[in-house]
């Protein structure tokens, strides 16, 4: 991770360490990278959430973006995967997302993508860095000045996309969409409606500080109340740009990203699509994952904690789909980036073509016991600190067996804790015992 840029890009609270003058200084240096190749003028298209503070951004960008001589298009609210797709298939120099996903509406972000609908290249981060620490450039003059262009057909042709991929409608099914009253609030309703299903919708009610307030991927007993509460077939709940999903089954069970990974690779098992024979995911994955895609004879194959490491690992295993328990899924032969609208679908057509009920198709699933904790610190440094390790040590030693991952988070000043066993109260008093580490050491910091 470099100074400024995580795994997921450019975070931090709005207008304290990340301000106006480092989205317009970022738009800056866009503008003036991305005017090098056949054409004298970048293109560059940008979307943002729902954040009060997203309009600051969104307009610094673009306003620093066309004084370096880029046109900048503006597709306003929308998802993280449609400013990926729309880069790609519009050819578009670069796209920004302007998003601290599924972080609380005083953070903010900025996700930037290269002409290919990826994450951007490290190298090309470590430029920007370096600029916004005291770079210098030229600013466009007379007729080379860009300019700002209304964009919301993109996000149209978007939706399009979606509505394009599944081989079947949702007519007679009944859905619950929790949006986290963020980028997903129009979009994920429209396509479901469009698809024939009947839909009922929380948290699509953004007013600029709701997003993700006690809705959304981070609190899946929402979608899962609702969907026992009415009765629904299944349910879904997105996170804040929109590009993680979790899934609640007819029964009100929730599903995580591990399920839903298992539920697909599956369904693309049975229908030959399963490229490669197996999956990719992460470290922080339920260790039942393996051990029941094994029982399917599925491989495993595992990446970095971040949608970028897994998209990576994907184009070197050559598998075809890949994610994060946290919700992030990806489909690579549709996105090249999380999609919780997409991943939505495709578990959607899943149930729909089986006939059967989403709580029996992951019937096979079967995780491990874990806890996962969360520590917020000033110096994310604490993970590695002697008192830590030792901690660490005595937790995997109560597991017996079992694992304790311990990670610094690349989008919030979070240290991670996961401990995972065979028994959920070991895995509890290991968790507390890393809690009490992590913060006596954030203590002595």
């Amino acid at each position: 991770m470099g100074k400024y840029f995580g795994t997921d890009g450019f975070r931090g609270r709005a207008n304290e360490t990340l301000t106006a003058i480092h989205a317009f200084r970022v738009g800056r240096f866009l503008g003036r990278y991305f005017a090098r190749g056949s054409y004298d003028r970048a293109r560059i298209v940008i979307g943002k959430d729902t954040r009060r503070s997203s309009y600051t951004l969104e307009y610094s960008i673009a306003a620093g973006a066309a004084a370096s001589g880029a046109d900048v298009y503006l597709l306003h609210v929308t998802t993280t995967p449609s400013v990926a797709y729309l880069t790609r298939t519009e050819h578009f120099d670069c796209g920004v997302m302007i998003s601290a996903s599924h972080n609380p509406y005083e953070d903010n972000g900025i996700k930037l993508f290269n002409a290919k609908g990826e994450k951007l290249e490290d190298e090309t981060l470590r430029l920007i860095e370096d600029y916004l620490d005291g770079g210098s450039l030229p600013l466009a003059t007379g007729a080379d000045i860009g300019r700002t262009v209304d964009f919301v057909a993109g996000r149209n042709r978007y939706l399009a996309y979606l509505l394009s991929l599944p081989r079947v409608g949702f007519r007679g099914m009944r859905v619950g969409l929790d949006c986290a009253n963020g980028s997903a609030f129009m979009i994920a309703k429209a396509v479901f409606d469009a698809l024939g299903a009947t839909v009922l919708c929380i948290g699509a009610s953004p007013d600029g500080v709701n997003i993700n307030a006690g809705v959304g991927s981070t609190h899946p007993e929402r979608i899962a109340a609702l969907v026992k509460t009415e009765g629904l077939d299944i349910g879904f709940a997105f996170d804040g740009d929109a590009d993680r999903c979790i899934a609640a089954d007819e029964r009100g069970n929730i599903l995580d990203g591990d399920a839903i990974l298992y539920l697909a690779a599956r369904s693309l098992k049975a229908r030959g699509k399963l490229d490669g024979g197996g999956i990719v995911a992460t470290q922080m994955s339920n260790g039942g994952l393996e051990r029941s895609l094994s029982r399917e004879n599925i491989a495993l194959a595992y990446s970095d904690v971040g949608d970028r490491f897994v998209y990576e690992e994907m184009l070197k295993s050559g598998y075809l789909l890949g994610g994060e328990s946290s919700g992030h899924i990806i489909f690579r032969k549709h996105a090249t980036t999380g999609d919780g609208v997409l991943t939505a679908l495709k578990v959607m057509e899943t149930v729909v073509e089986s006939k059967c009920p989403l709580s029996l198709l992951v019937e096979g699933y079967h995780p491990l016991p874990q806890e996962k904790r969360s520590v917020r610190v000033r110096d994310k440094a604490v993970a590695t600190s002697e008192s830590v390790l030792c901690a660490k040590a005595k937790a995997e030693g109560l597991l017996q067996g079992g694992r304790i991952v311990l990670r610094a988070s690349g989008t919030e000043p979070v240290i991670r804790i996961l401990a995972e066993g065979e028994e959920a109260e070991v895995c509890r008093a290991a968790a507390d015992l890393m809690e009490k580490a992590v913060s006596a050491a954030e203590d002595l910091a």
